[in-house]
């Protein structure tokens, strides 16, 4: 027993894992990773070695690449070239001639300036460099290998800049060099990159070919018009359906905020994929929240969301601009960055607004003959690939899209237009602005908002969503439903329960960032309230419960008042100290609601909100906005069908003959006589019209880009699915 006692505390001691030791890295170690982040392929190492000749004030650089960059990447430029008493640290990590102390970041212009692109090539590859200054009437050649000369420079012919080889790129990085063994691929990356290029520097003419081929990828001339390097690098096509863009900001003290110009496509550009070219002082960047801006902007603007071609070139001035933030220079940071998002964004679609105004088409002849009948088996179709003709099927063609009036329920239908609808804003300056959403994924850091957000995100049903994204408007079926058609299936869609929905998730996610509509004459909170109640109480002549009314109407003025700094911060609903309410928030540009319903709204702040609970105050919230925004049938009765009735007035019958005649006579003879109160009908078309243009072209517009719907859609009414091409195909083949 003692000797096991005994023992105990030694095994218990073995049993306790000692913690590693910390040791300092070898640096041939340290430097191959930190290569290996900076140079991650091919495409990496050319385009540091492409800013180095630009740096160097060349004014051609030729690119010749073999294997996708993995065997050979040769750059040569004619700049200035590199000095014989700089080449044996030329490849040393962080020696750079572009800056020498840490403030020099602040005004920085040259495209380089930590020091590492070379050094890191050298560590991963072989690299090979010939050189000449000017002056002198021969160059050098020498290698490098892990920062370090493999040898003497030696002298050789050379002409005039520089010539950079590197060779079995990733030769030590056996698992990286097995992720890029398709060349084709990573030569495409650096096609890509030098057309970039090319259009942005027009001063400098770029080539760029695969060893041992004749012709060049890539070939771009000096030239003074960019217009003209975009010609000749992205061909004719894209250079034709281009539009200028400019768009700057100064600040008080007239010094500029930004500066920025370049071109955008319009409207007859057709791509499947967006094209955007950005440089911001010079140096080419990704900026993903001016990307994402630019493309809502088109999505709004043009029929099924053409993908653009963008150029932007963008000018601050240095100290607002941190290169210093992304290992490969890919990104920066901008001071004032929202700012100048949304000032470009206003410049493109204000410019695309004005483009949109006159749009050429393809004309496209089409002979149809009595003799030569309508054949459905030589209908060929394209698939994706482009590759293979193929058959559509006859039950699987379908006649409406989303861009074709005249599968609209409009275009058989006859109707006198409404001067007041078409007096309204033009349909191309709301789709403009019905789709565009600034920063619709930043809301307040809330946690109970997010868990909103997500909890639509959870519910949303994948099927709903696809229709919901390619559906084609064909029309209104009755007052509340929608006829939509998505694929070869027809659908009935509650209008009022998707714009509630909508109107709700718009409500989450743009929570706290709204504008705001502002209220001519401000309304009292008590007089609404007390519209509500009165509504609500169906016995209008019965006036016991007027006190009863009046002290809610009070208690919920008073409530209103304590909690309006929240509903303005967060809702942009203005309460004065008086009880009035004076502001509205805009949910969906170029959409008011109905301020008819401004009463039953403010009610449900009254009653209807938990203020105690965070996250269930602001669901209720919103949904009492979803619900007061949603676009509900007008009050007044639909002039169209039986509903002219309401609109009619009887004239009184004072003469027994006339009396007689009115119970003999046929209805029609009656109603010839009727007289029509032209001005309330005028009023309600007007109304009836207005409600239905906005569904079509804001209301759907906007469910395609945000809407989620929920699972519960699917079953509860809100979509219900009437016809299936195919089925009624069939039906029509045993006729």
């Amino acid at each position: 027993m003692d000797t096991e006692e005994a023992s105990t505390p030694e095994a218990e001691a073995a049993a306790v894992k000692e913690p590693p030791k910390i040791h300092r890295l070898e640096e041939s170690v340290v430097n191959r990773i930190a290569a290996g982040e900076v140079i991650q392929r091919p495409v990496s190492a050319v385009k540091e070695l492409v800013e180095n000749s630009l740096d160097a004030d060349a004014t051609s650089i030729n690119v010749v690449v073999k294997d996708g960059g993995l065997k050979l990447i040769q750059v040569s430029d004619d700049g200035h070239g590199i000095r014989y008493e700089d080449l044996p640290i030329l490849c040393e990590r962080h020696t750079t001639s572009k800056l020498s102390k840490y403030e020099d970041l602040q005004s920085i212009k040259s495209m380089g300036f930590r020091g590492e692109a070379l050094a890191s090539m050298t560590y991963v590859g072989h690299v090979t460099v010939t050189t000449i200054t000017k002056g002198h009437l021969h160059g050098y050649r020498v290698s490098y290998r892990d920062g370090v000369m493999e040898n003497e420079p030696k002298a050789c012919a050379a002409v005039k800049g520089t010539q950079i080889m590197v060779e079995n790129l990733f030769y030590n990085m056996i698992a990286r060099r097995k992720t890029l063994q398709n060349s084709s691929d990573d030569y495409t990356k650096i096609v890509d990159l030098l057309s970039r290029m090319a259009i942005h520097h027009t001063n400098v003419s770029f080539s760029c070919r695969k060893h041992g081929a004749a012709r060049a990828d890539v070939h771009s001339i000096s030239t003074s018009s960019r217009l003209d390097s975009i010609r000749t690098v992205y061909g004719v096509s894209v250079a034709s359906n281009l539009v200028q863009l400019e768009a700057s900001e100064y600040n008080d003290s007239s010094s500029f905020v930004f500066k920025m110009d370049g071109y955008v496509s319009n409207s007859n550009y057709v791509a499947k994929k967006t094209t955007m070219v950005l440089f911001v002082n010079d140096r080419l960047v990704e900026c993903a929240p001016l990307k994402r801006a630019v493309e809502i902007v088109y999505a709004a603007t043009f029929p099924k969301a053409s993908k653009p071609f963008i150029y932007m070139s963008i000018v601050l001035p240095p100290e607002h601009v941190d290169v210093n933030v992304h290992p490969t220079k890919r990104e920066v940071s901008l001071l004032n960055q929202e700012l100048i998002v949304e000032k470009i964004q206003s410049a493109v679609e204000l410019k695309l607004r004005q483009s949109n105004d006159s749009r050429t088409y393809k004309e496209q002849t089409v002979e149809s003959s009595p003799s030569s009948p309508y054949n459905p088996s030589k209908e060929l179709h394209l698939n994706p690939s482009g590759s293979k003709l193929q058959k559509v099927p006859v039950n699987k063609m379908v006649r409406t899209d989303s861009s074709d009036p005249a599968g609209r329920l409009h275009a058989y239908v006859q109707s006198k237009p409404h001067t007041s609808v078409a007096s309204g804003p033009n349909l191309s300056a709301v789709r403009s602005s019905v789709r565009q959403r600034r920063n619709l994924n930043e809301t307040a850091d809330l946690t109970s908002i997010q868990e909103l957000i997500d909890d639509v995100d959870r519910n949303c049903h994948s099927g709903l969503l696809d229709i919901v994204r390619h559906c084609s408007f064909i029309g209104m079926a009755d007052d509340v439903y929608a006829l939509l058609q998505h694929n070869t299936h027809m659908y009935l869609a509650n209008v009022v329960s998707l714009s509630k929905e909508l109107m709700y998730q718009l409500v989450l996610r743009r929570f706290a960032h709204f504008n705001a509509i502002q209220l001519s004459d401000p309304a009292p909170l008590s007089e609404l309230l007390m519209l509500a109640l009165k509504e609500e109480d169906l016995d209008m002549e019965n006036n016991e419960n007027d006190d009863l009314k009046e002290k809610i109407a009070e208690m919920n003025t008073e409530l209103l008042k304590q909690k309006a700094e929240m509903l303005e911060e967060y809702f942009c609903v203005k309460i004065d100290t008086r009880g009035n309410l004076s502001r509205l928030p805009i949910i969906l540009d170029q959409y008011t609601p109905d301020m008819d319903r401004i009463p039953e709204f403010v009610l449900c702040l009254g009653n209807d909100v938990d203020w105690e609970d965070e996250k269930c105050c602001f669901q209720a919230i919103a949904a009492a906005l979803g619900n007061f925004y949603a676009m509900h049938p007008p009050l007044l009765p639909n002039p169209s069908g039986e509903g002219l009735q309401c609109y009619k007035k009887r004239k009184p019958l004072k003469n027994p003959v006339d009396i007689e005649r009115y119970l003999n006579d046929a209805g029609d003879n009656v109603e010839n006589e009727d007289e029509i109160e032209h001005q309330l009908l005028a009023e309600a078309e007007a109304a009836w019209a207005q409600r239905e243009w906005s569904i079509q072209h804001v209301l759907f517009p906007a469910m395609r880009l945000f809407l989620k719907p929920l699972n519960s859609m699917a079953t509860n009414g809100t979509f219900v699915k009437v016809a299936s091409l195919e089925k009624l195909y069939k039906i029509f083949e045993r006729c």
